[in-house]
């Protein structure tokens, strides 16, 4: 295509994919292009754009721009910038850690354990230590669920217990022996200083000295939490973006049959 102020030759263009050496995508196959959003404890002002660019090129990008920025408060100024990513990756070798389980609707997991277990299951879900927000746990938790994937209160055969935020690990322990309960879900959202793995590292050392570790189906998520996380931390299961009840309902419930 040419004419007028603009010409363009579209055979320039790189269009092949190559799985062992994934770089970003923008306008074109491997072109690299990036957007990436950051703030710097210095004074809005062309020294702090400057501060940026050098940033962005030690981190290993070509051109960089800063597109956008604005002053948050004295002395703090966020960034948006562009630039090209000079790194790639080998997507072939990748291998990444997944909780192992089928994926069945309310339906399916209500048949399913009417079948393997024969009872109800007890599930206890809260939001832990001084983390007030509720909107993960409720997704798998509260009859209404989320996006149309019903929570652990609708199924038939679960019965489940919503503690709901800031809920010391204590009364969530108590809680657990009071209802002789199959499995205690964890979310987590607030991670600055990552208070949450202190809080989950707590919950699995205080279940390890009553002797109940291995008597409960223990799970965590969040924003911030991976299987592989979890698993590191000493959980059986973990539960991050993208998951629903779906997700956890079916684990639980396929990890309590292979248990009896």
């Amino acid at each position: 295509m040419s004419g007028g102020l603009y010409s363009m030759d579209t055979r320039d263009f790189d269009t092949n994919l190559d799985l062992t050496k994934v770089r970003p995508y923008g306008d074109t196959m491997n072109d690299g292009k990036t957007q990436m959003s950051f703030t710097l404890p210095v004074p809005c002002g062309d020294e702090a754009i400057e501060a940026a660019k050098q940033l962005m090129k030690k981190m290993g990008f070509e051109n960089p721009q800063v597109v956008f920025y604005k002053e948050l408060t004295d002395g703090f100024t966020f960034f948006n910038c562009y630039g090209t990513c000079t790194c790639n990756v080998d997507y072939t070798t990748i291998s990444v850690p997944k909780v192992e389980s089928s994926v069945m609707d309310m339906h399916q997991t209500d048949d399913f354990i009417k079948e393997h277990i024969g009872r109800k299951i007890v599930v206890i879900g809260a939001s832990t230590g001084t983390d007030a927000h509720t909107v993960g746990i409720d997704a798998i938790m509260n009859m209404k669920g989320y996006a149309g994937h019903y929570g652990l209160e609708r199924y038939e055969m679960f019965e489940a217990l919503n503690m709901g935020s800031q809920v010391t690990n204590e009364e969530f322990i108590a809680k657990a022996i009071e209802l002789n309960a199959d499995a205690l879900l964890v979310s987590q959202t607030v991670t600055q200083k990552d208070v949450h793995l202190k809080n989950l590292v707590e919950l699995v050392e205080m279940l390890e000295g009553e002797g109940l570790r291995d008597k409960v189906i223990l799970c965590c998520g969040g924003p911030r939490i991976s299987h592989e996380l979890a698993k590191e931390l000493g959980y059986d299961a973990g539960f991050g973006m993208n998951s629903y009840a779906d997700n956890v309902a079916s684990y639980i419930a396929e990890e309590l049959a292979r248990r009896q």
